[in-house]
């Protein structure tokens, strides 16, 4: 049986630790705790669509990719610098469209 958790954590990981990002900067960004993304990373939570999403940007990885290790494994628009990088006027934006594209999916 296949560990979907766990083999998503794994793609999460490989991937904050390509782009040299910290646990503690990837919890910030989606506002949960290091003890939390330490489990989803090990396959024992998950995380929320929202954060799916946040962190799909943050990674520059696309959903499927994160959560089924299918399709392209990039965001078709590229995204791959940290939301940190991002100025906080444009965070705000960010967030306000990543709100929008969650309730047009619904």
């Amino acid at each position: 049986m296949i560990d979907y958790k766990k083999e998503m954590g794994q793609r999460i990981k490989t991937r904050r630790k390509k782009l040299m990002l910290t646990q503690e900067v990837i919890s910030e960004q989606l506002n949960i705790s290091v003890k939390h993304l330490s489990e989803v990373e090990r396959g024992i939570a998950g995380l929320s669509i929202e954060n799916l999403i946040k962190l799909s940007n943050t990674l520059g990885l696309s959903l499927d990719y994160i959560i089924k290790g299918e399709a392209d494994e990039t965001c078709r628009n590229g995204a791959s610098i940290p939301l940190k990088n991002v100025p906080k006027e444009k965070e705000e934006l960010l967030n306000e469209l990543i709100k929008i594209g969650i309730e047009l999916t619904k």
